[in-house]
Formats: structure tokens, sequence, C-alpha cells
């Protein structure tokens, strides 16, 4: 029985365990917490080095295994519309709190005595991040450096389709679709193999975070962090939990619990891609069918993150606050549109949130830039926010498209989040 696995074999312990540790050796040892940041980058690469395969693999036989291309086109479609609609509500919910709270209030920065040299990466970027050039990032220029680039936009472009050019030689392409079916599942033995250094790579990535920017930083941006923090929170349980509720009649808490090693892990790495090899088979095995899955988990990483968006409004209101911009309604729902735009690109690029920030603050012409500097310090510490929502966000997705599609397994749910093993009986659906 599991019910009789000793606690400290659990993975979910064992990385819960590892980033306290973390925090506190960061706390106490500053110096050496912040030298351990290769154990926290190492476990990454080895999640970011099966990414880019697991995903090409699940999405050829998901698509090859569909044989309907208007299908494949309705999911799709499906997706990026319920995409849509949430990040928009998302970005709406950033903007009304920051505005109630207004934690920015207060703060008198003057934007001419900013230290702007850690922001200039960040900036140089932005000037790049037009829709256009968003446009063209989702076309890899060889197949080869996508997957060597590890960019799963250009992966997914790719694999979807390879998975429409298998599905059309019918007989004489189901052999190539059995051999990336038993690649997939040995690329997922991979995976369980790095996941059990996943607490070294928690601990490691965590006593960097607290090392480098210490927990005073968190004092002096409190307010920021609280708010947002909250935020993020209630979106979950009332937002995403509602809609979870409505779609498949699941609880949310029961969802979280579902996914709780999957989100310890973005928690240790303040990366929601260390999570998504383990997100594919995770909604699998809770009644989603794996079409499904492996279109809208991939596609999600770049076009639904709820978190980041929450973030990036409250952010954006936080620096015109902080530096005394007073703007109108207009100009507030003017940013809002911006960003309806840009941060569909927040995960094109390294540091796409910070540069998608600076692009909007940029295009309004009255926020100044320079405010950013203001968030280097306490944006590490938020990013574990941003990465979680937007995990949960990507899995409550995937399980309303499921429902959409009329393939959801309600049965097949309730006995995973139970911890039961599935039914016998494999066709029994609850649609």
């Amino acid at each position: 029985m599991s019910s009789a696995r000793p606690w400290y074999r659990s993975l979910y312990a064992q990385v819960l365990l590892a980033i306290a540790v973390g925090a506190v050796l960061g706390h106490v040892r500053p110096h050496l917490g912040e030298s351990l940041r290769p154990l926290g980058d190492a476990f990454i690469r080895l999640i970011r080095m099966v990414i880019a395969p697991i995903v090409f693999c699940t999405v050829v036989v998901g698509i090859a295994g569909m044989g309907d291309m208007k299908k494949v086109g309705r999911v799709g479609a499906r997706a990026l519309v319920y995409f849509e609609a949430v990040t928009t509500l998302a970005l709406a919910i950033g903007l009304v709190v920051v505005e109630v709270f207004r934690p920015g209030a207060g703060i008198h920065a003057d934007p001419r005595t900013l230290d702007t040299r850690g922001i200039e990466g960040y900036t140089g970027a932005a000037r790049d991040l037009k829709a256009g050039e968003f446009l063209l990032h989702m076309i890899p220029s060889n197949a080869v450096e996508a997957f060597a680039k590890g960019e799963i936009l250009q992966v997914l472009v790719f694999s979807v389709l390879f998975g429409f050019a298998l599905s059309a030689m019918g007989e004489r392409g189901r052999a190539l679709v059995r051999w990336i079916d038993d690649a997939g599942h040995a690329l997922f033995g991979v995976v369980g193999l790095v996941m059990r250094v996943a607490p070294i790579g928690a601990f490691g990535a965590m006593a960097f975070t607290v090392g480098k920017y210490g927990l005073h930083t968190l004092v002096s941006l409190g307010r920021l962090m609280a708010a947002f923090y909250v935020t993020s929170a209630l979106f979950v349980f009332v937002v995403l939990g509602t809609i979870l509720r409505v779609a498949s009649g699941l609880r949310i808490t029961a969802f979280l619990r579902f996914l709780s090693e999957e989100i310890l892990v973005v928690l240790g790495t303040s990366s929601s891609e260390s999570a998504l090899p383990g997100m594919l088979t995770r909604m699998e095995a809770l009644g989603c069918p794996r079409p499904v899955v492996g279109m809208v988990i991939p596609t999600g990483y770049s076009f639904n993150l709820d978190g980041t968006s929450i973030y990036l409004t409250m952010a954006a209101m936080f620096v015109a606050q902080a530096c005394d911009v007073n703007l109108t309604l207009h100009e507030k729902l003017s940013i809002l549109a911006v960003l309806l735009v840009t941060s569909k690109g927040a995960a094109a690029v390294t540091g796409g949130g910070f540069i998608t920030l600076a692009a909007t603050l940029a295009s309004t012409g009255r926020i100044p830039v320079a405010g950013i500097t203001l968030l280097l310090g306490v944006d590490r510490f938020m990013s574990e926010a941003r990465a979680i929502t937007n995990l949960i966000g990507n899995g409550v997705a995937t399980v309303v498209v499921s429902r959409w599609e009329g393939e959801f397994d309600r049965e097949k749910a309730l006995r995973a989040l139970e911890g039961l093993p599935p039914a016998e009986t494999p066709d029994a659906t609850a649609r």
C-alpha cells in the first residue's frame, strides 16, 4: 500500500524539505547559498534536455492518432479561445487589485537617479519585441535548430505539421508512429530518473535566491509581494476553481493535491518548464485524452500564462505609482490592451517577463522604463508564484478543452484524485 511508504521516501516531502533547508542556508550563509546556483541550473537543464523531444513525440502521436484533421483544428481553436479569455481576465484582475491596494504609492522614486545597468539587457531586447517578430519566432528557421535551442513553440509548430503528414500517409505512417510512441515512453523514463535529483535542484535554487537577494528584499517591497501572492492565490482558488468545478465537477483543492509534486518542483526551481514532462503524464492520468494534452499543455506555455499576466499589470502600475505618474482611465485601459498582445510573447525569450514589461512601459510614453529597476530585487521571489499559477492554469485549461471535446473521463479523474489505479474497463468514460 502506498500509505505504508515512509514519508521521507516521498518526492513531495523531499522537495519540501530541500526548499526549507535551502532557504535557511541562503539566509545564514549568503555567499555559500549564492554559490549553489549551479545545482538548480543543472536540474533545470536536465529537464530541458528532454522537453523538446517529449513534446514532439506526444504531439505527433496524438495528432496521428486523431485521424480527423478537423478535430485537430477544433482542439487548437478552442484552446486559443480559452487562453485569450482567461488571460484577459487575469490581466484585468491584476489591474483592479493594484489600483485598490496601491503598493507603489509613497515610494516617490526619481527615474533619473535609478541605476539602470541591471536592466540594460531587458530594455535592449524589448525594442525587438514586436508582433511581427513574435510571429516569425514561432516558425523555426530549421527543425534541428528548434530542437537544439529547446524552443517549445517552434518544436510544437514542427510537430503539428509532422503529425499531419504522418496521418495523411495512412497505413504507411503507422509503423513510424508506433516507433515515436515507444521513443516517447523511453523519454518519460529519462524524466523519471531526472526527477530523483529534484530535491537537490530545489535546494540549490532556493539557497541561491535567498543568498543573493536576501530576505530583507521582501520587506522593502513587501506590499507588492503580498498583493501579488494574494491575487495569485485568489485567482487559483476562485477563478480557476470555479472554471474547473463548472467544467468537470472537480474540486480545485483535490486538483492541487494531485499536482502537488509538480507544484513543489516549480516552487523550488522558479521554472514551470521543470514540470512540463510531468504535467503531460499527470493530465493524461487525470482522464484527459493524449491528443488534447499534447496540444494544450505545450501551447499553453506560450499563450496561457495566467500568473505572468497578473504580474505584468501589477508591475506596470506599481512602477507608475512608485514614480508618481498619474494615469487616466483611458491610459490604464491602453496598457491592458497592449499587454493582451505583448504578454503572449513572455515565454518566447529568456527573461521574457521583464522584456515584455519593458516593451509595454516604453509603448505608453509616460511610465519610465527605468522604473523596473525597482523590481529587480523581488522579481525572483515573485517568479515562483507566477510559474505555479501558470502551471495550474494550463492544467485547468486541459481539463476544460477535454470536456468541450466530450472526451474527459471523469470516472478516471475521480479515481486518480483518490489515489486509486485506473478501472479495469478503460472504455468506461463519463462524458
